[in-house]
């Protein structure tokens, strides 16, 4: 039977990986699959009504990325501080980035889908949407980064045998 034993550091990083894989993946799925409910693009239609039945951000992304990444980001800044060598490297670069995520997530994502929630069906309402549309491929490639980091990080982890 083999004895494992790992640290709060370690399982720290297993849990940010996770997290990230997670919030990448639903991230492709809610911008391939649930935005064309709100948003028509040819069509050039803005359904604020959908986009509140779905609520997605109290139904689903406040248990995954707006509580728990936000606070193992910023847990992941401390610990891969405190790390050392390859491992240091890659933790660091991986909290960073989702750190810059975390950053755009609260100062224009979740503000600016608010708005639009409650937003009437306007030019101005398709015009926001598409650019918050945009952006998600920001957002996309941020989240990617800091998970392909992270896991490169989780490669410099030695498990005791």
């Amino acid at each position: 039977m083999m004895n494992l034993k790992l640290s709060v550091a370690e399982v720290l990083l297993w849990l940010f990986v996770v997290n990230l894989g997670i919030a990448f993946g639903a991230g492709l799925y809610e911008h391939r699959i649930v935005l064309p409910r709100w948003l028509d693009t040819p069509g050039a239609r803005w359904s604020s009504e959908a986009a509140r039945a779905d609520d997605v951000g109290r139904r689903f992304w406040g248990f995954v990325s707006t509580g728990p990444l936000t606070l193992l980001t910023l847990a992941s800044l401390f610990f891969a501080a405190h790390a050392t060598g390859p491992l240091r490297s890659w933790w660091l670069a991986a909290a960073l980035v989702a750190l810059v995520d975390r950053l755009l997530t609260f100062s224009y994502f979740i503000p600016t889908m608010v708005r639009l929630m409650q937003a009437s069906d306007s030019a101005s309402a398709v015009e926001t949407a598409m650019r918050w549309a945009r952006a998600n491929h920001l957002r996309h490639a941020l989240v990617a980064g800091a998970w392909f980091a992270a896991l490169q990080a989780l490669s410099w982890v030695r498990v005791p045998r």
